[in-house]
């Protein structure tokens, strides 16, 4: 009999990190200056009360987590009310969201729904009117953001795909349009539009125009070309030669609002600044930093932010001249993987994505609550998969191999002396190893790189390594080349003879029983990796996304279709009645409580878990979508789809709660 029961609805889980990520837009509210929106490439928008140097989740705008959000604009005569304008990547989707609560809620403008708003500003001479730009067009509202209009030609093979907008500080019908093409400029609301390219380099992106708000004849405009100054309302432009490099993409242009002269550009190599309206240049960072937004605080000069890919809010104190890392309570991370230390449950890691030099490997000594970078010697790599090894040390699958962290350090994997198991026979569907086992071989590996007698020499392992799996000293890894092993707590890997099928993305291994899966097939032995044999799967599964073997010797199998059980090796199937799940993402066995936990995609946010004695059934509505869940010691934690980790609310303390709950549950209802 399946029993099911519910458990933890009364508040949704909690977000705790790791801090930093994509951070895209600023936004300030125009009667206080410390009064701070920051727009991320997932939806949400976060709220700053102190300028900048902690951070918190408002909501997630349009009840989804891929709106990229490049542009926000706070009423200057009603800050409660928000305009926020979105696209998605990779496709021609986005919109128009407003909020009338100071960013607590948002609605959809339908006027503008299913649009890719790239641009957005509101006049400063008459804030009810506000101009956008999308890939269609150039849209205008004179109400406050309310009604739009195309102001462009419609259909116009010209003026598209408009990626930039400024509005004369004095006159609102006065409007300039960078498309992804050249410049334009209207000078009666959008009735007629001329181009303003002369001194522009043919087919340049613009990115930005500013114009001077004292001396509006004083344009400035970004291109992939380099960057542009006009003297005469965009009449002409003439290429500034400050920034050498033309290749670099000036993303963004702002000038300080006390002291106009000066000018920051921020760029795809870094942060720089002209003291001198544009005549020359210094670069206040490191070419490594990709800044999106800029903002300088109109009351304080010295005080300046950025918005940047994978390092998130970086902040300043002296106009930009050194900068440090303003995170706490901004996350827009990617985790991929995770792991627990087995002598220290409340030490965990998590690798993630995308994140470069910002990101690899985050560890944990208080379960999740607060985390640090342990990434030295990854070089940027993403991580993909995590594991510890019998002696404790952990173990990080990348795209480029196997590395082990040693102290404060991780060191790759294989260098050297490398291991090759010896080729198994084909017996039918099964293969039996003509020698030792992967881990003997390991073990027998000599320095000079050769296995064994048979003098056989391999390279360094510089495939993916997408899942990591360990019984008992043995370590399994399921690569983009087949099924690894080692016996030397992740020093050397030799490939498993017999389970050398390509593209290998899930492993599990549990007492004797292995199994290994990829999208379409899964693999599994069920005597030490000794021989192998190929599973048949449920006839009603399109796609594997997750496996795991229980200490029952059972093997469970999830995809779209839901959550598979098969205890003779795949002659016979069971699907779970009592358990009504789809679109699984995730399957793990959890050996210390003797369940398996499952979290699936969509709009799902449960995470639901089988206990294997009496296949009963628990789940938790953690209020987000997530990759996975795992436990932490009688607690769980689990993996969003890209705002880093969250916590089951019982493992955090009730001040920590009152800090975050209300947020959160607010927030994940929208």
């Amino acid at each position: 009999m399946l029993l099911c029961s519910g458990l933890g609805h009364a508040v949704t889980w909690l977000p705790f990190g790791p801090d930093g990520g994509d951070a895209r837009s600023f936004a300030s509210d125009p009667h206080d200056p410390q009064h701070l929106y920051l727009g991320a490439v997932n939806g949400w928008i976060f709220e700053s009360r102190d300028g900048g140097k902690a951070w918190r989740r408002l909501a997630r705008v349009g009840k989804r987590d891929d709106l990229v959000l490049d542009n926000i604009v706070v009423d200057a005569k009603n800050a409660s009310h928000i305009i926020v304008g979105a696209w998605v990547l990779g496709s021609n989707d986005g919109g128009l969201y407003v909020s009338n609560d100071a960013g607590l809620t948002w609605t959809s403008n339908a006027g503008m729904a299913g649009q890719s708003v790239r641009s957005l500003t509101a006049s400063s001479s008459d804030p009810k009117t506000i101009v956008a730009g999308t890939l269609k067009g150039v849209y205008r509202s004179v109400d406050g953001g309310t009604k739009w209009q195309l102001i462009s030609p419609e259909g116009s093979h010209e003026l598209h795909e408009v990626e930039s907008i400024a509005i004369d500080p004095n006159d609102p019908k006065t409007i300039y349009a960078g498309t992804w093409h050249l410049p334009w400029k209207s000078l009666d609301g959008g009735e007629n539009w001329s181009s303003i390219k002369e001194g522009v380099i043919e087919d340049s992106d613009v990115f930005s125009i500013i114009v001077d708000p004292t001396k509006p004849n004083v344009v400035y405009a970004s291109a992939c070309s380099g960057i542009y100054k006009s003297e005469n309302a965009g009449g002409k432009f003439k290429k500034i030669q400050g920034i050498p490099s033309t290749a670099r993409r000036t993303r963004v242009l702002m000038q300080d609002p006390k002291h106009l002269e000066t000018v920051y550009a921020g760029t795809t190599e870094g942060l720089f600044r002209s003291d001198d309206s544009g005549v020359n240049w210094v670069r206040t960072t490191g070419p490594e930093v990709i800044v999106n937004d800029v903002y300088v605080d109109p009351t304080d000069s010295s005080h300046v932010l950025l918005a940047t890919d994978r390092g998130g809010v970086l902040f300043s104190r002296d106009r930009g001249n050194s900068f440090i890392s303003s995170n706490a309570g901004f996350s827009a991370r990617q985790i991929t993987s995770y792991v627990a230390d087995a002598q220290h449950p409340a030490t965990v890691y998590v690798g993630v994505v995308n994140d470069k030099e910002w990101g690899g490997v985050f560890a944990s000594e208080n379960g999740g609550l607060s985390w640090v970078q342990e990434s030295s010697g990854l070089g940027g790599r993403d991580v993909f998969s995590l594991g510890q090894a019998s002696d404790g040390t952990i173990i990080a699958g990348t795209g480029h191999g196997f590395y082990r962290l040693n102290g404060a350090m991780w060191s790759r994997s294989g260098d050297g002396p490398a291991v090759a198991v010896a080729q198994g026979k084909q017996v039918g569907k099964k293969v039996r190893p003509a020698g030792r086992s992967p881990v003997a071989a390991a073990r027998l590996s000599k320095p000079d790189g050769t296995i064994g007698s048979k003098g056989v020499k391999t390279q360094p392992f510089d495939g993916s390594v997408y899942a990591i799996s360990r019984s008992g000293d043995t370590l399994y890894a399921a690569t983009s080349e087949g099924l690894m092993a080692s016996g030397t707590a992740g020093e050397r890997w030799g490939r498993v003879a017999g389970a050398d099928k390509q593209g290998l993305l899930f492993v599990s291994a549990t007492k004797r029983t292995i199994v290994a899966g990829g999208l379409k097939s899964v693999i599994f032995s069920v005597d030490d990796a000794k021989t192998w044999a190929e599973m048949k799967l449920p006839d009603t599964l399109t796609q594997v996304a997750g496996v795991a073997a229980d200490s029952s010797g059972a093997v469970w199998v999830g995809g779209r279709e839901g959550l598979f059980v098969t205890r003779d090796g795949g002659a016979s199937w069971e699907g779970l009645k009592n358990l009504h799940i789809h679109d699984v993402n995730s399957v793990f066995y959890d050996g210390a409580s003797e369940r398996v936990v499952i979290t699936s995609g969509g709009a799902n946010t449960i995470v639901f878990a089988v206990h294997i004695p009496d296949r009963s059934v628990k789940f938790w509505d953690t209020g987000w979508n997530l990759r996975f869940a795992r436990p932490v010691g009688d607690h769980m934690i689990g993996a969003t789809l890209f705002d880093g980790v969250v916590i089951q609310p019982q493992m955090v303390d009730s001040a920590e709660i009152s800090a975050k709950s209300d947020v959160s549950t607010r927030s994940a209802k929208e």
